[in-house]
C-alpha cells in the first residue's frame, strides 16, 4: 500500500511540473497559429522557429526547414563573420615605409572619409606622409549576384570596391534654380545640365561608368552610387590629399606591410544592424576575406564559412553576397535560430545587445517602443518580402531565439509588421 502511495505521489509530482510546460507549448502554438491565420499573412509564405536555449526546446516551428529569401536577414551571417575574423579596431590601411615613399594596399575599410565617421585615422596619416605609391587588387566585382538591375541609382545599393571612399556615393543637393552642390566636388567634372532647375532636379547616371546628367525635377538630393574603378580611386584620393598619388610597380613582401587601424569594429557593425546599411555590410564582408583569406572575394568567404563554422547549420543555405539586396539568398528560419544562438554562446549576449536594435531604435524605430529591454532582432525588407530573427526576454524571465521569414505576400509590409508585432508583445508579456 506504501509503495502505490509513492508511486501516486511522485506521478502527481511529475504531472505539475509536465503541465506547465506543456500549457505554455499550447498558448504560444495558439498565439503562432493566430499570426499565421492572420489577414496580413494568410496569402503568403510563412516560417517560424521559436527556441529555447536553456532548455534546449523548440517550442514552435512551422515550415523552419524550408527555404525563404531573407532579405537583410543576411547580415546577421555577414556579422558572425565580421565578428569572428575582423579585430577589435578595424584595418584601415597596410603600409609600408621606405626612405620618403609610403606604399599603401588598401583593406576594404568603408569608414575612410565616410560621413558617419569623424576620426579620420587612415586620412590623417596619409596627408602626413610625402610620397604615396598605392597597390590596388585589380577589383571588379563591385555590384553582388543578383542585385536588382533598375536599383543601380539608389543609395542603398553603393558599389563595393577594395578602397571605398565617401562610402561610394556621390552627394547633390540643389542649392537655388541654377545650382546644385556635388559632393565630392571631385565629380563635378562629370555632370552635364539638360535644362534649369524650377522645383527640383533629376538625375540620370550611366550604369558602367561616372557620368551623370541634370535636369528639371522634383528631388531636393540625391545619393548616387558612382563607379568605384582603379583609375577613379586613384583620381579621388589625388584630390583629397592634394598630391599626385601613383600606381605602385614596386614589390613588396605582405610580410613588411604594418596595419594602421581606424575604427572599433564594433561601431561599424552596430550601424550595419541598426540601419541595415547594404554597403557596409558588403564591405564587412570582403574585409573579414581578406583577413582570414588573404584576398577580398565575398564567394571564397562564404564558401570558407559554409565548410567551416557554418557545417553545422541544420539545412544548407543558399548564400550569394554580404548584405541580402540579392534575391538569390535562400536560408531557413533554423538556420538564423542557430547563428543567433552560435553568436550569443560566442561573443556574449552583452555584446549582441549592443549591436542589434532593441525595440523603437534603428530599424525597429516604429515598433515594440515600450518592450525596448525585451527584444533584439534584425529585420529584413524586399518588396513582398519580410523577415524579423532576433533574441526576446519575456517579463517572466525567459529567453527564446526566433525567426519569422515571411514571403510572397501581396499586401504591403507594414501590416505583416504589426502582426508580427503583436504576436511576439503576447510573448513578451504572457511567458
Amino acid at each position: 500500500m506504501l509503495c502505490i502511495l509513492l508511486s501516486y505521489f511522485l506521478f502527481l509530482i511529475s504531472y505539475s511540473l509536465f503541465l506547465p510546460s506543456c500549457s505554455t507549448l499550447k498558448q504560444i502554438s495558439r498565439s503562432a497559429n493566430v499570426l499565421l491565420n492572420d489577414s496580413a499573412l494568410v496569402s503568403g509564405h510563412v516560417g517560424i522557429n521559436f527556441f529555447e536555449p536553456a532548455t534546449n526546446k523548440i517550442w514552435f516551428s512551422h515550415n523552419s526547414e524550408k527555404y525563404f529569401i531573407p532579405a537583410s536577414n543576411t547580415k546577421l551571417f555577414t556579422l558572425y563573420a565580421g565578428l569572428k575574423y575582423l579585430p577589435d579596431s578595424l584595418p584601415g590601411i597596410n603600409y609600408y615605409e621606405f626612405n620618403d615613399t609610403t606604399f599603401i594596399e588598401p583593406t576594404g575599410d568603408p569608414t575612410f572619409l565616410h560621413p558617419d565617421f569623424t576620426k579620420q585615422t587612415v586620412l590623417n596619416f596619409l596627408r602626413s606622409r610625402k610620397n604615396i605609391e598605392i597597390n590596388l587588387p585589380g577589383f571588379t566585382d563591385y555590384v553582388g549576384k543578383g542585385w536588382a538591375w533598375d536599383d543601380y541609382k539608389e543609395g542603398y545599393m553603393a558599389q563595393r570596391s577594395a578602397l571605398p571612399m565617401y562610402g561610394n556615393v556621390l552627394t547633390l543637393k540643389k542649392i537655388n534654380n541654377d545650382s546644385i552642390s556635388i559632393y565630392p566636388a571631385f565629380f563635378s567634372k562629370y555632370k552635364t545640365f539638360v535644362t534649369s532647375m524650377q522645383t527640383g532636379f533629376s538625375i540620370e547616371k550611366s550604369w558602367d561608368n561616372n557620368s551623370f546628367s541634370l535636369g528639371n525635377g522634383t528631388r531636393q538630393r540625391a545619393d548616387v552610387p558612382f563607379r568605384p574603378n582603379d583609375s577613379t580611386i586613384i583620381g579621388m584620393l589625388s584630390d583629397v590629399l592634394a598630391k599626385r598619388i601613383e600606381r605602385t610597380k614596386a614589390q613588396i613582401n605582405k610580410k613588411d606591410f604594418k596595419v594602421l587601424y581606424s575604427e572599433p569594429a564594433d561601431s561599424l557593425f552596430k550601424i550595419m544592424m541598426h540601419r541595415s546599411d547594404n554597403f557596409f555590410a558588403e564591405q564587412i564582408l570582403l574585409m573579414a576575406s581578406n583577413e582570414k583569406l588573404g584576398e577580398m572575394d565575398d564567394g571564397k568567404m562564404i564558401n570558407y564559412l559554409l565548410q567551416n563554422e557554418f557545417k553545422d547549420l541544420p539545412q544548407k543555405p543558399k548564400w550569394v553576397d554580404g548584405s541580402g539586396l540579392s534575391r538569390y539568398n535562400l536560408f531557413t528560419p533554423e538556420n538564423f535560430v542557430y547563428i543567433l544562438n552560435e553568436m550569443e554562446k560566442e561573443f556574449g549576449m552583452e555584446r549582441m545587445k549592443s549591436i542589434l536594435p532593441a525595440g523603437g531604435k534603428g530599424t525597429l524605430e516604429n515598433y515594440y517602443k515600450s518592450d525596448s529591454s525585451f527584444i533584439y532582432a534584425k529585420t529584413g525588407t524586399l518588396s513582398n518580402n519580410l523577415a524579423l530573427s532576433g533574441y526576446i526576454f519575456t517579463r517572466k524571465n525567459k529567453f527564446f531565439i526566433f525567426s519569422i521569414l515571411v514571403n510572397n505576400f501581396p499586401s504591403g509590409a507594414t501590416p505583416v509588421r504589426k502582426a508580427i508585432e503583436k504576436f511576439l508583445q503576447g510573448i513578451i508579456r504572457k511567458y
